[in-house]
């Protein structure tokens, strides 16, 4: 592999704008890795991120990328559904696999991914940064030291305010609504914090379109909330909505036999600024940043994108095995759970 000579992770990015800047500025963190070349369809956004990164080489097609270049990894930053075609082309070409959340839009190019991966002996990694949040981490420790008694049940959301992009507002590109585009994350976690030995699965979402709280102009749902129930008495209840103002709402919840844990991830910032003509950021997805508020810190560690970056350079460079959250497998799982909750939603009945 070309780390060999250079002793750094030679990297790839498919995309070249939001998610594949935090993918850029995380490899960058790492020192362990260097930034090769960034393909994408949009030749102004392939211009600003080259200047923003300081990339070698740019390509309006991502197989030509992978046929001149010479790259350990291939970070998969495009729109859902072409998650599955970008991953399996990269796995066929011997690069390992770093892919953005959802793994992919259906079951079925989830399972193909994992198989593709294992056939071309490459990893597959799914970039589930909730599992390196450090906020998550040292809740997931004080867990699991006992701190708070038996685990009995978990609460995780993410919401914000909704999407302007189309790719997420039709089921063709997203694959789902608010569920699969943001309840991915709280699912993650809570399987990677308690595993799939799951029992049984109930779901409710809004309808879509018309039928939706707020945005008319979604075809997946814009409110969505799964229980899911374990063999050993756990429940986990995931929501996800694009019905929240005021930024992105990550929160999570412990409840044990002897203590409560809680956990905001992105409006728990310990810097408070009042502004009247406003700040240029605060928190992703706040439209209002005059006022009171509560400006993020630093998003790449806080949110865990850095962490995990971190974790899939050292995999690949022989360091360490890819942690449980994170393996294809369990994005793979993910899939099948979100599916399972939206088929409960549909029929009315618990699924499993």
């Amino acid at each position: 592999m070309s780390t060999e000579s250079s002793g750094k992770v030679k990297v790839g990015i498919v995309g070249a704008k939001f998610a594949a800047k935090l993918h850029a500025e995380s490899y960058k963190r790492t020192q362990k890795a260097q930034l090769v070349s960034v393909a994408d369809i949009d030749e102004e956004a392939l211009e600003l991120f080259q200047s923003d990164f300081d990339v070698e080489t740019t390509y309006s097609d991502y197989s030509d990328m992978l046929k001149n270049e010479d790259l350990d990894v291939i970070s998969v930053c495009v729109p859902n559904f072409l998650h599955s075609e970008v991953a399996i082309t990269a796995a066929q070409s011997g690069s390992h696999v770093v892919c953005e959340k959802p793994l992919a839009t259906t079951v079925e190019d989830a399972e193909r991914m994992v198989k593709v991966a294992s056939e071309n002996d490459v990893k597959l990694m799914y970039a589930e940064d909730w599992v390196f949040a450090p906020a998550l981490i040292r809740a997931t420790e004080i867990l699991n030291e006992g701190g708070i008694g038996d685990l009995l049940y978990l609460r995780a959301k993410e919401s914000h305010s909704g999407s302007h992009s189309i790719y997420a507002k039709k089921l063709e590109y997203c694959g789902g609504g608010s569920l699969i585009h943001l309840g991915i994350h709280p699912l993650g976690f809570a399987l990677s914090l308690l595993g799939d030995n799951i029992e049984s699965v109930t779901g409710v979402t809004t309808g879509g379109q018309a039928d939706n709280l707020l945005h008319g102009d979604f075809e997946g749902e814009d409110w969505g909330l799964g229980v899911l129930k374990y063999s050993d008495g756990k429940v986990a209840q995931i929501e996800a909505n694009y019905v929240t103002q005021g930024g992105m709402d990550d929160v999570v919840e412990m409840f044990g036999t002897d203590g409560v844990i809680k956990v905001d991830l992105t409006q728990g910032s310990p810097l408070r600024v009042f502004s009247q003509k406003g700040l240029d950021y605060t928190v992703e997805k706040a439209k209002v940043k005059s006022g009171w508020s509560f400006p993020a810190i630093d998003e790449y560690s806080s949110l865990g994108y850095q962490g995990e970056i971190e974790h899939f350079v050292n995999c690949v460079l022989g360091k360490t095995d890819l942690q449980k959250g994170v393996r294809g497998e369990d994005g793979l799982k993910v899939i099948e759970t979100i599916k399972e909750i939206y088929n409960a939603a549909e029929t009315g009945d618990q699924s499993i």
